[in-house]
This record gives C-alpha cells, sequence and structure tokens, in this order.
C-alpha cells in the first residue's frame, strides 16, 4: 500500500477534499456544499473519498485542514495540521506554479489576495464582510436572469457592450441589474457587466495598495467563470492562470502540509459513523469570559478552542462529564 494524505478545507458555502499520494499526486478529490453544516458535510465528503480510494493501492495516514471550521473538522478527524486559508491556499499554489507571485481567490463567501515573493507570502489581504463578488453573488444573480450560474462566463463572452453595473454593493448590484434589464440591455451584456463590476469590486478593495505582480494565478470556485477570468486579464494587463484544481487549492495545500509533518497514524474512514455533538460555553473564570467551544465524541470530550488559558478546557472537561 502506498501512504496517503487527506487535506480537508471546510467554509461556509463550499467543503473540499483532496487526497495526495507521497509525489504529491492527486488520487481523489470531492467539491460539495457545505450547507449550513459542516458535521454533516464532512461525513459526505468522507464517504465519496472512501469510494473513490477502493480503486486505489493507496491508505490515509494523515490529515489536515483548512477553512472557516478547521478546528472543528480538525478536532472530528484528529488532524495532524491545523491551518488557516492563507496557509494552505499559498502551499497548494506553490507547488503546481512555483514562480507564483500573486493569488487571486474568490469563493462562496468571501475572497482574498495573497502576495509571495520567491516562494514566501510577503502580504495578504481578505474580504470577509460583504458579499458582492463572491460565488454567492453571482448565484443569486444568476437565479435572478434565470441563467445556470455554470453558464455565466459564456454569456459573458459573448457581449459586445458590457453593461455598467454598481458592484460595489450587493443591494445597489442588484438594484441596477434590475433597472438596466427593465431597460432593455441584453443579458449578455449585463452579466458581461457583472463580471466587470466583480472584478472591479475586487481589485478596488482587497488588492487596493498591492503589489500585483505576474505569474497570476486565479482560484475559488469563481475562477470557472471564464467571463470573470477575462475580466481580470483586461483590468491587470496580465495573462491569469486558471488550472484544474483552483477550486480545490486550499484542500491540495493543507494535504502537502499534513504530509510534510511527519506525524503519520493510519485514517479510519469510519469515523463518519460516529456522533458528535459541538457546544459552546462561556467559562466565566476571570475578566476575559471566554467563550470555548468544544466538541463531543460519542459523549466523550474531544477538544476546545476558543480559552486564552487552561481553565476554559478544564471547565468544559467537567461540564462534558457532568453530561455524561
Amino acid at each position: 500500500m502506498r501512504k496517503g494524505y487527506l487535506g480537508v478545507d471546510i467554509g461556509s458555502i463550499s467543503t473540499k477534499a483532496v487526497v495526495i499520494d507521497e509525489a504529491g499526486e492527486v488520487a481523489a478529490s470531492i467539491y460539495l456544499w457545505t450547507e449550513g453544516n459542516p458535521l454533516a458535510a464532512v461525513k459526505r465528503v468522507l464517504a465519496a473519498i472512501e469510494q473513490q480510494l477502493l480503486a486505489t493501492d493507496i491508505d490515509v495516514v494523515a490529515v489536515g485542514t483548512t477553512g472557516s471550521a478547521r478546528e472543528l473538522i480538525g478536532a472530528v478527524l484528529g488532524a495532524s495540521v491545523v491551518k488557516n486559508e492563507i496557509t494552505a491556499h499559498a502551499m497548494g499554489t506553490l507547488s503546481l506554479h512555483p514562480d507564483v507571485r500573486t493569488i487571486f481567490e474568490i469563493g462562496g463567501q468571501d475572497s482574498k489576495i495573497i502576495v509571495l515573493r520567491d516562494g514566501v507570502p510577503v502580504d495578504y489581504a481578505m474580504n470577509t464582510l460583504c458579499a458582492a463578488g463572491t460565488g454567492s453573488f453571482l448565484s443569486s444573480q444568476a437565479r435572478r436572469l434565470g441563467i445556470p450560474v455554470e453558464e455565466f462566463g459564456d454569456y459573458a463572452l459573448r457581449s459586445t457592450r458590457p453593461t455598467k453595473i454598481a458592484g460595489r454593493c450587493t443591494v445597489f448590484a442588484e438594484s441596477d441589474l434590475v433597472h438596466k434589464a427593465q431597460i432593455g440591455h441584453s443579458k449578455e451584456d449585463i452579466i458581461a457587466g457583472l463580471c466587470n463590476a466583480i472584478v472591479g469590486n475586487y481589485l478596488n478593495n482587497v488588492g487596493k495598495g498591492k503589489e500585483i505582480e505576474p505569474p497570476i494565478v486565479f482560484q475559488g470556485g469563481v475562477s470557472k467563470n471564464v467571463g470573470v477570468v477575462e475580466a481580470f486579464c483586461r483590468a491587470t494587463g496580465h495573462n491569469v492562470l486558471v488550472d484544474e484544481f483552483g477550486h480545490l487549492m486550499g484542500a491540495l495545500g493543507i494535504a502537502l502540509l499534513a504530509r510534510d509533518s511527519g506525524v503519520e497514524d493510519r485514517f479510519d474512514f469510519g469515523v463518519r459513523e460516529l456522533t458528535f455533538e459541538t457546544l459552546g460555553d462561556e467559562c466565566g473564570g476571570c475578566a476575559n469570559n471566554c467563550e470555548v467551544v468544544y466538541v463531543l465524541r460519542e459523549g466523550e470530550f474531544v477538544d476546545a478552542w476558543g480559552n486564552r488559558c487552561g481553565t476554559g478546557v478544564e471547565r468544559v472537561k467537567r461540564a462534558a462529564g457532568a453530561r455524561g
């Protein structure tokens, strides 16, 4: 059997997973919606990954987690590595594009930019406050226009006169889109205008003040929209690279970090059959009054976070024991 390393990137909108071998080659992958329940999403991910691995000789020996629910899922899966999205995306991108200098990432509900020099992240920015320009924003506009979001890019490329859309705010953009449709702008021009507005919003907010230099790699779910890719090329004046793993880059990066951690123990996919419960509790041990989140597996304490000292963990352990 060959050794495999599982990377899970779990966000508020989508959950991604990748299994790589010792050489870093992808042996299995999955992308699905989180649907507001990261625990259920991860169980579905594990089922899909295990099924894919049946056709291989790979045995998973380490797990890494990243994304907004990385602490929770890391505790559930017994991850050897738990890292933030910046680190994971940078690692994954460098493995495929060693000379990358700028990473654009637009996901379902947030976006980020990472600036690298000589293979080292030197600057970054994230936007988590406004949905304008994210995947969820595009999906909502697709529904409004009655067009599958997967076809948005093709519509944009057919445009000859992109409509100007006020894209700095979701509310304004939606209002402007409706107005432009009512006065007769074509769907192709409106969609091209939306793609331009997304790129303008990204560069003027997330990318503001950053040194954007090529090679530029664009990733995240929105990178699959060729209309947005083309708009980025025009706005930056540079070719923007998108590869087949662009939507899985965080999962790939954390899988690579799990491989390099040196911590190995055979992973049991049967963990998805267990019952997990997450609870929150205010410590109350001092003026900080930390809100501690903890995980129970089959009623037994697994891990906790959110505490500034050991007191909070001890308190939730006692609370977990009292529940049992």
